[in-house]
């Protein structure tokens, strides 16, 4: 988290210093801070490849990802973590269609990250930038043959920022100065460079230190209004999309466990503002995970202690993401106890019953119920009636609140038929490929599903990426959660 704090305070000092335009400085703000959430979305394609897609990114910061070093990065990199004989299959295919398959990984973060800024009304002048994270100063980036002054001067300052700050952070600031002077004039634009030569001790300096959001929240040059309370569920909406991307199977589960947990808190007859604050909570339950490794998520079997260890701190990281700025802190304070449980053998605090309020009562017993009932990695999804039955013995066991269960349970059972007919001109049958394809499906597993062959499955597959303008899973699960396809509240089993 403060490596986007440090960046923008290393990107704004440098900006003031080459006179930049306030219009530009406000892109530049929001740039920096959207850059790189598109990682969500080519995370289930870069753990494919390379194992461990946190491990992956760090390191690469160490490389000029370009020519020989970027394909022998990625060599060294593939299928780390798997058998030998299955690091060597995929390095051949890594060998064969590595170089398309890497470009087509930060297409989709681009158009991801674009995305990310249209939903929170941000405009064209973030959202078109954001297209080009990837360029390079010597144009051989992506987009291929993008470079020079045609790559914004938000984008440029980001590519400098955010490598000075790893550097420094690292080895300091002589390791900086070599960093960007060795990449002057191919990843980075070479008066940038010499701005941030010319006056490098000044621009750390202090830079180690921050650490405080509200700064950097105070700094934002446009009208610093405050969000509506739409405009907060938006974002809160938006984010919850992006968390469940780094996971194809939990797609659209975040946003189930919001709705579920406000129709409970309803149900138990909860205040209006904690039935608010618990679908907020909901939807971002889960922001955590960022910080665990796709290979973890997905992993087809039991995980080992370290791995759980791993998962255990999801919560952590969610509570202290949302502690700052304050405003979120009541939602995180709800959310991070998701796993807790009544006889405190929950995680990540082990919390008692007296610290546990209703609202993270109902969330617990939500979350719990929506998983159970979506499919995973390492099971199929369970019944509404063995999800009743697995709740049941947590209550009995001392786990979850009685009345929290019931109110749950209760709001599950209230379920809209599904819907008719799609988005998009999209019909039935392709609403069910692009549920199916959002939740991690490959098209074989489609045409099982639906009794149809392959090759009808990818004809299907074809044309709902042509009426949805999308260009791969990822921006295809984006758009069916925003039209609410993936719908928590569909039929229930019979």
């Amino acid at each position: 988290m403060e490596h986007v704090l440090r960046s923008w305070f290393i990107a704004g000092r440098i900006a003031e210093r080459i006179g930049l335009e306030t219009d530009a400085k406000q892109a530049l703000y929001y740039v920096i801070t959207l850059a790189m959430v598109g990682c969500v979305a080519e995370t289930p394609e870069l753990a494919h490849w390379f194992g461990d897609d946190i491990i992956f990114r760090r390191d690469g910061y160490d490389v000029d990802l370009v020519g020989f070093p970027k394909r022998a990065f990625a060599m060294s990199h593939v299928g780390l973590g798997r058998p030998p004989l299955e690091r060597l299959g995929r390095a051949a295919k890594l060998a064969a269609f590595g170089e398309k398959a890497l470009e087509r990984i930060l297409i989709t973060h681009c158009i991801a990250t674009g995305q990310m800024a249209d939903q929170l009304g941000l405009g064209s002048g973030v959202s078109d930038p954001l297209q080009q994270v990837f360029a390079r100063w010597d144009g051989r980036g992506v987009p291929s043959g993008l470079g020079g002054e045609a790559i914004a001067i938000p984008v440029r300052l980001f590519h400098l920022a955010d490598g000075v700050e790893v550097a420094h952070r690292s080895r300091g600031i002589d390791a900086a100065l070599d960093l960007v002077r060795a990449r002057s004039g191919t990843q980075l634009d070479p008066s940038l460079v010499d701005a941030f030569c010319a006056e490098a001790p000044e621009v750390v300096d202090g830079v180690d230190s921050v650490a405080d959001w509200n700064a950097l929240i105070e700094r934002e040059p446009g009208l610093q209004q405050r969000l509506t309370d739409i405009e907060l569920d938006t974002a809160l909406e938006a984010i919850a999309d992006f968390t469940d991307l780094r996971s194809p199977p939990r797609a659209g589960h975040s946003r189930a466990v919001a709705e579920l947990s406000a129709r409970a808190a309803q149900r138990a007859g909860l205040p209006k503002d904690d039935v608010t604050n618990v679908r907020r909570a909901g939807l971002v339950h889960d922001l955590g995970m960022h910080g665990v490794p796709a290979t973890i998520l997905d992993k087809p079997g039991r995980l080992t202690a370290a791995e759980f260890e791993r998962v255990r701190l999801h919560a952590y990281y969610t509570e202290r993401m949302l502690a700052r700025p304050p405003a979120l802190a009541r939602i995180g304070s709800v959310a991070s106890k998701v796993n807790e449980r009544l006889d405190g053998s929950g995680y990540h605090r082990g919390l008692p019953s007296a610290a546990l309020p209703a609202p993270a009562r109902i969330l617990a017993a939500a979350d719990a119920y929506q998983a159970m009932t979506e499919p995973r990695s390492f099971r199929p999804a369970l019944t509404t009636k063995e999800a009743t039955a697995e709740l049941s013995a947590e209550v009995r066991a001392g786990r979850m609140a009685s009345d929290a269960v019931e109110a749950v349970l209760a709001a599950a059972g209230l379920r809209r038929s599904k819907r008719r007919s799609g988005p998009a001109g999209l019909t039935p049958r392709e609403v069910e490929v692009l549920i199916l394809v959002a939740r991690g499906a490959s098209t074989k597993q489609v045409a099982r599903a639906l009794g149809i062959t392959t090759k009808t499955a990818g004809t299907h597959i074809e044309r709902i990426y042509a009426k949805i303008g999308a260009s791969s899973r990822s921006t295809a699960t984006l758009f069916a959660l925003q039209q609410g396809l993936l719908d928590p509240f569909g039929p229930s089993d019979p």
